[in-house]
């Protein structure tokens, strides 16, 4: 009798569910994918408590591809790969990749590309090695030529530490454009543009350099404001 009750309850489940498909398949797609995760889920805290921890891997991998789709994994895989990175222990604070690129592995966006961070964050992620520092110089300088002149700010008149690594001084500017301090806001334009011509790439220029000349003529036109 027993039996024959849960073959009954089994069709009629299998009636239902076939008939909520064929009536709103993307509806019982989410319900399915929703009741699979949880059900995933729940398989690796029930593996990891008994100290199968590659089950609970392989489990919590499949929970989080059904509740948050392929992006979401990927994007859960490099947060975690970021936080145990190994570059973490020489004070790197940002893993590059060989064309300039790179994933944060400290601060609120660890485990996040480069590109998707705001630049006060960016700026934060400076590191105490010396190539870090260099790296993320280049690509602040290709990506946000003016960072310089954001993070030195604006409120004090006079030449001073700059408040990152890396942020220009006034003085600093006033020596790229190979100018004197308290030069007019027109010998500053004029300085920009003959070194502009000189830096051009047929000339031998770079886009290093003319990022820091117009770094320098940002900074000094915001003291003419």
């Amino acid at each position: 009798m027993t039996f024959l009750a849960g073959a009954v309850a089994l069709l009629l489940i299998w009636w239902f569910g076939r008939n909520l498909w064929l009536r709103h398949p993307a509806l019982t797609t989410r319900v399915l994918r929703r009741v699979g995760g949880y059900a995933a889920l729940a398989g690796a805290g029930l593996f990891l408590v008994r100290g199968r921890v590659e089950l609970a891997i392989l489990f919590g991998g499949g929970a989080v591809w059904l509740l948050e789709g392929s992006d979401g994994l990927r994007s859960r895989g490099r947060a975690f790969a970021a936080r145990f990175d190994p570059a973490r222990l020489t004070g790197a604070t940002i893993r590059f990749d060989g064309v300039g690129e790179g994933i944060a592995l400290a601060g609120p966006y660890a485990g996040q590309p480069l590109s998707v961070i705001p630049l006060p964050a960016l700026v934060a992620l400076f590191g105490r090695d010396a190539e870090t520092t260099r790296r993320l110089e280049a690509y602040l300088d290709r990506r946000h030529p003016a960072w310089r002149v954001d993070a030195q700010g604006d409120s004090d008149p006079g030449p001073r530490r700059a408040a990152y690594p890396g942020a220009m001084t006034e003085q600093e500017a006033y020596e790229i454009l190979g100018l004197e301090r308290g030069a007019s806001l027109e010998q500053v334009r004029a300085a920009h543009r003959t070194l502009m011509k000189r830096l051009h790439p047929d000339q031998g220029g770079t886009a290093e350099q003319a990022a820091r000349v117009n770094a320098a003529r940002d900074r000094l036109n915001n003291r003419h404001r």
